[in-house]
């Protein structure tokens, strides 16, 4: 049996990769979609095992410590991290798995999978991607200034990604990493 093929979706906050992300699904409806685990409380309406697995932070700590993750963040306070036996069950049947993570466990998943394809979503502009921020409204000015505080460190490890898609119109941009991910898909090594 074929492997199954990892996409990974990456972008600094505001970028787009959440929207493209999920638009990629609807394309593609047979393409799997990582589910994080988080420490994070659910919020109404997340459903355990398709939005997040919710686990304690004793439990994730330990599952971290035995190596459990193939990549985890700690962020606003929660630990965020991809199950590698999730990972595995998808690979190892042939299914073909897609992740909307950050750049750090974007580096990470390509560490321990080396064919996976590392996708970055670039904003047009700095200035561009603090006004999408600020009309999101959902964050107060602390949690706008601490993502907007990563944004240097995201763009320079964006740049070690296979491919990097500027995100200036929305839909050209989804045109453009549907081809990258259907060329991607149909290529047999």
């Amino acid at each position: 049996m074929r492997r199954g093929k990892l996409i990974v979706i990456s972008a600094p906050s505001g970028a787009g990769k959440t929207t493209i992300a999920k638009e990629i699904r609807k394309r593609y409806p047979k393409l799997a979609f990582s589910v994080s685990a988080t420490t994070r409380p659910r919020r109404s309406g997340e459903v355990e095992g398709e939005d997040y697995y919710f686990l304690s932070k004793e439990e994730f700590e330990r599952q971290a410590k035995a190596g459990d993750f193939v990549e985890w963040e700690a962020f606003f306070g929660n630990l965020y991290g991809t199950l590698k036996k999730e990972v595995d069950r998808f690979v190892n049947k042939g299914q073909h798995l897609l992740f909307d993570v950050d750049v750090n466990g974007g580096l990470s998943i390509k560490s321990v999978y080396p064919d996976a394809l590392l996708i970055f979503i670039r904003p047009p502009s700095f200035e561009e991607l603090q006004r999408r921020l600020r009309e999101r409204r959902t964050e107060d000015d602390i949690a706008l200034a601490t993502r907007l505080e990563r944004v240097p460190m995201e763009l320079e490890k964006g740049a070690k990604f296979d491919i990097e898609v500027v995100n200036d119109k929305l839909e050209r941009t989804i045109g453009e990493v549907t081809a990258i991910i259907e060329k991607h898909l149909t290529t047999t090594e």
